[in-house]
């Protein structure tokens, strides 16, 4: 099969000067792509800090799909420091015209009062850590599109700094610019006993889409990658692993592109022997410069890889994500085909990829760096995404058909997938009393809600 690149200028209708398809040339390996960060200060501890029970018991904080938070900062709603009306003012705002002088409410008043977190970390070029005081970690996402009930993400913000992230808009709910997703890290507080709180309130073993037959899904690391270089310093994804090992019958999956992930092997097997586990580790392209180039701090290709072996040798289910196809830059002959065949040797169980996905704020990091990076591709990126987030149906449809000649060769399973061993652990109550079977059933319930 051709390899699905961009076509030709004839094929897009462009009336001017043809542009010639991109040739091999047009990919070269680039060197590393650092930013400066700034040097955190007045720091703040993050661990042996517990919430109070009437901070968990105060109701869910709105949420969105992307599993955006909002919620009062407690020091505020005690204390009376500062009414909604005189609260405090973000100058760096997403958008400065129209939101520097706005006053702030939800997660951005939050992320505003949130104090700077300790770090060992001594390099000018580290991104500033703070310490984020919500009051859930499991949150509700109510699109269609994803096959989950339910997110967490441990931390805001991702110093992997890809410059495709799609995420980088849920910054812009705290009034900071997609740009600063990679600079201003949010650490979540208190993630183990507000991850237990909220298993136990919130959580459905029998969701809906399974007309009850299966629990709900909780995906980690939708926004952010659960095992950036933060993890090594706060463990909030280890602290929140702590708590799903306890428990039994759940459905989990967790995406990541660091091999970190090997740390919590004992954690993941625990949680795979009673629950239903699938791990994705993503791994856009096998040129290290590229990557480099790419996801200019996350692990190379190499490691992911050796990481997808030890998961696989430790009996868990694992595949490998090459997500997103980048059009031009990852898509040439032959790379997909050589990503799945490492991935395949390594152990993945599955594979998949879909089309690079441009949400606003992540065009406006991605499409300047196109221009300087891929000068010639920059026109037609510009005609495919400057006003419209996906790329053309054309491509699209070419690349799920690429991708699934892939699966088909080297028999993969399309997508995360494990055998469901541990689905619907808890019944519902019976309609005809009978103390006795209503006493047992009980039982049950309480043993599935505490693990």
């Amino acid at each position: 099969m051709s390899p699905v690149h961009f076509p030709t200028a004839s094929n897009l209708r462009i009336r001017r000067r043809r542009v010639s398809p991109a040739p091999v040339t047009l990919f070269p390996d680039g060197p590393d792509d650092l930013s400066p960060m700034h040097v955190a200060s007045n720091l703040a501890p993050v661990a042996g800090q517990r919430s109070s029970i009437s901070d968990r018991a105060a109701g869910d904080c709105s949420t969105s799909s992307s599993g955006a938070t909002s919620a009062e900062p407690q020091s505020t709603i005690s204390s009376g420091f500062q009414s909604r009306k005189e609260g405090p003012v973000r100058n760096v705002a997403a958008n400065p015209s129209e939101r520097a002088h706005a006053r702030l409410v939800g997660i951005a008043r939050l992320a505003a009062f949130s104090p700077p977190a300790e770090t060992r970390r001594k390099s000018a070029e580290r991104p500033e850590y703070f310490v984020l005081p919500v009051k859930s970690i499991l949150n509700r996402c109510d699109s269609k599109r994803v096959p989950f009930e339910w997110t967490i993400n441990p931390y805001r913000g991702c110093e992997f700094a890809c410059k495709y992230c799609y995420a980088r808009y849920t910054h812009e709910y705290m009034e900071l610019d997609g740009g600063e997703f990679e600079k201003k890290i949010y650490v979540k507080k208190d993630a183990g006993p507000l991850l237990a709180w909220d298993v136990a309130h919130k959580y459905s073993y029998a969701s809906e889409a399974s007309g009850g037959m299966q629990a709900e899904h909780i995906a980690i690391g939708t926004a952010t990658d659960p095992y950036q270089p933060a993890e090594r310093e706060y463990g909030v994804t280890r602290a929140c692993l702590e708590e799903l090992a306890k428990k039994g019958g759940l459905s989990v999956s967790i995406i990541t592109k660091s091999d970190q992930i090997v740390r919590d092997m004992d954690l993941l097997q625990r949680i795979a022997s009673r629950s239903d586990l699938a791990i994705d580790i993503t791994i856009t392209t096998l040129r290290c410069g590229l990557t480099r180039l790419l996801e200019p701090r996350a692990p190379r290709p190499d490691l992911r890889l050796a990481a997808v072996k030890k998961l696989s040798e430790a009996g868990l289910a694992v595949g490998v994500s090459a997500s997103p196809l980048i059009p031009g830059i990852t898509d040439r002959d032959g790379d997909l085909e050589t990503v799945a065949a490492a991935a395949k040797e390594a152990g993945a169980q599955w594979f998949f990829s879909g089309v690079l996905f441009l949400m606003p704020s992540s065009a406006k990091q991605f499409l300047p760096f196109v221009r300087e990076k891929f000068p010639r591709l920059a026109k037609q990126y510009d005609q495919w995404y400057a006003k419209n987030g996906y790329a053309p149906e054309e491509y699209r449809r070419k690349a799920s058909e690429r991708v699934a000649q892939i699966r088909q060769k080297y028999g993969f399973r399309s997508r995360p997938w494990v055998e469901k061993k541990h689905t619907a652990p808890c019944t519902q109550l019976p309609l005809t009393w009978d103390a006795a079977a209503v006493a047992q059933e009980v039982g049950r319930r309480q043993s599935c809600a505490a693990g």
